[in-house]
Order: C-alpha cells, then sequence, then structure tokens
C-alpha cells in the first residue's frame, strides 16, 4: 500500500498574496516529505483582490467581504475542490456565513490549532495577529466555547501596532527588524502575564519571525492548517 493524494485541495488567496504564497509553499513542501519522489500538492487556487478586502474589512463591510470569500469558494467547487481553505486568519471572520453555502467541507484555522495547543496540554495562549482577529470573536471566541481555552491579547497599543505592522508593512512584503523587535517583546508580555504559549495568529507573521525566535512555545497557524490539510487529503491505497 502507498500513500496518495486522494481530493483536491481548493485554497481562496489574495488576503494577501504573500500569505497565500507562503501556503502554496507549506503544502507543497509537506506533501513531498509525505510522498517523496517527485509528489507535490493537488490544489486550485483563486486570488481575491486584497486591495478591495482590506477597504471594506476597515469600514465593518464584513458582508461585502462574505460575498467575495463566497464567490471564491464556489469557483473552487466548480474547479473541483474537494476542500476549501481561507488562508487568511481575519479572513475566517467570514467563515460562518461561508460554510453552510458550499457542499465540500471548509477546514476552519482554529478548529486544527486549538487541536495542536491541546495536544501540547497548554490552556492559556497568547494570541497575535490583526485587530480584528484579536478583538473579534471569530477566533478568540471559537477557541474559547469549542476547546476551552483560555485566549490573552496585548495591550490596546499593541495591538493597533502589531495591525499597522501586518497591513502596512508585511502584506506588502515589507519586513523590517524594529517590526520582529516589537513583535517579540508583545509575545513576552504575552509570557508575563500568564501565556503558557502564543499563537502566531496572522498567516503573514512567519515572514516576520520564525516560530524558535519566540520566546514561548509558539503555534504557527499556517503551518498547522496546511499540515491538517494533507491529514485530510492524503490515504492508503494503490499507487
Amino acid at each position: 500500500m502507498t500513500v496518495r493524494q486522494a481530493n483536491l485541495i481548493g485554497l481562496i488567496g489574495g488576503m494577501s498574496w504573500e500569505s497565500s504564497a507562503i501556503y502554496y509553499r507549506l503544502l507543497n513542501q509537506a506533501a513531498h516529505r509525505r510522498l517523496g519522489g517527485h509528489h507535490n500538492a493537488r490544489s486550485v487556487l483563486f486570488t481575491l483582490d486584497f486591495d478591495e478586502l482590506n477597504e471594506m474589512a476597515a469600514l465593518g463591510r464584513w458582508d461585502v467581504v462574505a460575498e467575495r470569500v463566497a464567490e471564491a469558494a464556489r469557483h473552487l467547487e466548480r474547479a473541483g475542490a474537494d476542500l476549501v481553505m481561507i488562508t487568511s486568519v481575519s479572513g475566517h471572520r467570514v467563515a460562518d456565513q461561508v460554510e453552510p453555502l458550499l457542499s465540500v467541507p471548509l477546514l476552519h484555522i482554529a478548529d486544527v490549532t486549538a487541536q495542536a495547543i491541546r495536544l501540547r496540554s497548554f490552556t492559556r495562549v497568547g494570541l497575535l495577529g490583526t485587530r480584528y482577529t484579536m478583538e473579534q470573536d471569530f477566533f478568540s471566541g471559537r477557541l474559547r466555547q469549542r476547546h476551552g481555552l483560555e485566549v490573552l491579547t496585548p495591550q490596546q497599543q499593541q495591538r493597533e501596532a502589531l495591525h499597522s505592522i501586518i497591513i502596512d508593512e508585511l502584506t506588502l512584503g515589507i519586513v523590517k527588524p524594529a517590526s520582529r523587535a516589537a513583535l517579540l517583546d508583545m509575545a513576552l508580555d504575552l509570557q508575563a502575564h500568564g501565556a503558557q504559549a502564543v499563537i502566531l495568529g496572522c498567516t503573514e507573521l512567519p515572514l516576520l519571525a520564525a516560530r524558535d525566535d519566540y520566546p514561548l512555545p509558539a503555534f504557527d497557524v499556517t503551518q498547522l492548517h496546511a499540515e491538517a490539510a494533507l491529514d485530510i487529503v492524503l490515504v492508503d491505497g494503490c499507487a
């Protein structure tokens, strides 16, 4: 018996394209690591225009964001995707609106993150991400209500600074040493307030610092999301 990819992965990208590129690399690297040879992950990517989505999110027009993400998901279904992934943590703000419109599973990033944290027996975690992710309930609320985790976030000034780093720098591919230092200082503050680990809750954060750079155990949601997708689509069977 050999392992093969049974189903096609559908990626909703463009939030930002920098994070979409990270997803594409991680999926293919993981598939090659698991399958060997010249294997890579079979996937289909629908790329949205981040400029519009960023503007709508800033205005609180999540209804428009949901329409765009749902449209992308339907395109992926028509292209044959058996599993849909939103390649953005902030994009999961509309996951609950999009998921009922699909006939295929939507792999939620909060669930796979929580499962990894629980495997390490952590119960109190810090959360780093955009202002939407840190201040709204679609990610941290799911961690608390469905998985029993306590979630800490940085202070307001730090949240605003990190949001600006992500939106004004990382989504444009800009990486600054000062921003890296600020990010790691936020992780230290979360640790001082009792966090046992930290969630890298933005798919662009790997551009700024690696997991081993953090002062406490760090969970990279992008890596976890990609690995979880392969857990689903790879099966034992004939070559």
